[in-house]
């Protein structure tokens, strides 16, 4: 084989265009045109689905033994050639497909067009950005899972821990942060499982639909599809060229994904302000300013919060691509493929920028439990008090605590400081025995409903968590 590595055969003339053109495209035409800025990065998808294409065109007694040899051997080499960055990717080639094939003829000669026989760009670009989506899920799924873990962990260690809870950013009820790490495992754990189920779905082998129709050649889809780690291939021609679901379902999958990682960014900026003080950030995630020295940003927590608009972003960006498009493939196919990067690219970054975040944060406990007796947190518990004990209506008990969180509020106290005659004024059935449902510590005990806050139950759903991944 030939040993000249630039990328400037015949195939920098556009011949793929065939005899109805006489001329080269225009500049502005190339500038639009061209892919081979972004979609070189499915460069290892190209490869192996060329080879699995040769391959089988070779079963299939449509391909020449030593041609086939050859292709793959030349293949090999370019792969070698692009991961070693020897490779000179060419903007006249348009995209990673005309490349390599270019490079291709440079190395066999003409035996590299007969690699086209029976497929299209159509369905090429189709499965070879099907695999790259296909690789960004299984990294995905990697990395949430690594946050659950670090989430269990931080909920293993905290499963005693008491916190306010919060509805509207106001006190509710008291906590652990424990069950507050788990509520994020769960999101997590639905963000995993959207995953998983795209995943099945596009695990589809589109290979071999050709421009739009099929081929009149004796191809093997069966074959070509399990040798890219397929199920089976894609049953319809036409919408295996112009579907898109894949990429759309991984994009809507990140951007929940995202939503739920911002949330967690958010409370990350607020718990470590000094007005919170419920956790201090690690020095390795955390930034200065140039004016004052005394500040410690959670900047890495910010660009989270931050960086997830760009998956939003590209998610509305591919919707609006297709929503329009009659079958099967047109141009404006092409620009599925930058926001889809992007947003794999900024999703994995923020599980794993989180990750460590979560990993080396101190939880401050003495500031979350005085927190967490604050804007009388227990007032729940004594109207459940006053339902248990002194058979009162919820609707009553609610009044009388009402009654008894005012006349706190006058006194500038909490529930459990007011003297029982002061509760007896509102109610005469309280007796003293009341006060050991007022701490924060018997609030979050009581909690023992299935899914509750009490650390019994906390216990039980980081074992449940830790056997699920361990499953899978």
């Amino acid at each position: 084989m030939a040993s000249d590595k630039s990328n400037t055969s015949k195939y920098s003339e556009n011949t793929m265009w065939g005899g109805r053109f006489s001329a080269g495209p225009d500049a502005i035409m190339e500038e639009i045109n061209a892919s081979i800025g972004f979609d070189q990065k499915m460069y290892r998808q190209d490869i192996a689905g060329s080879r699995a294409h040769a391959a089988m065109l070779h079963k299939q007694g449509i391909l020449s033994a030593q041609d086939a040899e050859n292709i793959d051997q030349g293949l090999s080499t370019i792969l070698s050639e692009i991961e070693a960055g020897d490779f000179k990717f060419s903007r006249a080639l348009e995209d990673i497909h005309m490349n390599v094939e270019s490079r291709l003829a440079d190395l066999i000669g003409s035996a590299a067009g007969r690699l086209h026989t029976a497929r299209s760009r159509n369905d090429q670009v189709a499965v070879d950005f099907r695999m790259w989506v296909r690789d960004r899920v299984d990294a995905s799924i990697v990395e949430i899972e690594r946050l659950m873990l670090t989430l269990l962990e931080k909920a293993e260690i905290h499963t005693d821990t008491v916190m306010p809870g919060f509805t509207h950013l106001q006190t509710a009820q008291p906590v652990t942060f424990g069950h507050h790490c788990l509520a994020y495992v769960e999101m997590l754990a639905r963000d995993k499982s959207r995953m998983e189920n795209a995943r099945e779905r596009m695990n589809e082998c589109p290979l071999g639909a050709a421009a739009l129709a099929g081929t009149g050649f004796p191809i093997d889809r069966h074959m070509t599809a399990q040798a890219l780690g397929f199920r089976e291939p894609t049953r319809n021609s036409l919408d295996s060229v112009s579907d898109r679901d894949f990429a759309l379902e991984f994009i809507s999958a990140a951007s929940i994904c995202g939503t739920h990682l911002s949330r967690l960014a958010e409370e990350i900026v607020i718990w470590s302000t000094p007005q919170f003080n419920f956790i201090r950030m690690s020095d390795k995630f955390s930034t200065g300013s140039s004016i004052m020295p005394q500040k410690k940003n959670p900047d890495a927590a910010e660009l989270v919060r931050g960086k997830i608009g760009r998956v939003n972003g590209a998610l509305i960006g591919l919707l609006t691509v297709m929503k329009g498009l009659p079958l099967t493939y047109s141009k404006d196919m092409q620009e599925d493929k930058e926001g889809a990067f992007d947003a794999a690219e900024t999703l994995e970054l923020c599980l794993a920028a989180m990750n460590g975040m979560i990993a080396d944060m101190t939880v401050n406990a003495d500031s979350m439990k005085a927190a967490a007796g604050s804007g009388f947190s227990t007032a729940t518990d004594l109207a459940d008090w006053l339902v248990r004990e002194a058979d009162l209506p919820f609707r009553e008990a609610h009044h009388v605590t009402g009654r008894a969180v005012a006349l706190a509020e006058e006194r500038g106290c909490d529930l459990a400081e007011l003297e029982l005659s002061e509760l007896q004024d509102i109610n005469e059935s309280i007796t003293d025995a009341v006060y050991s449902v007022l701490t924060v510590e018997a609030s979050v005990s009581s909690r023992t409903s299935f899914g509750g806050t009490a650390p019994s139950g906390v216990r039980s759903q980081i074992s449940y968590w830790r056997g699920q991944l361990k499953s899978t």
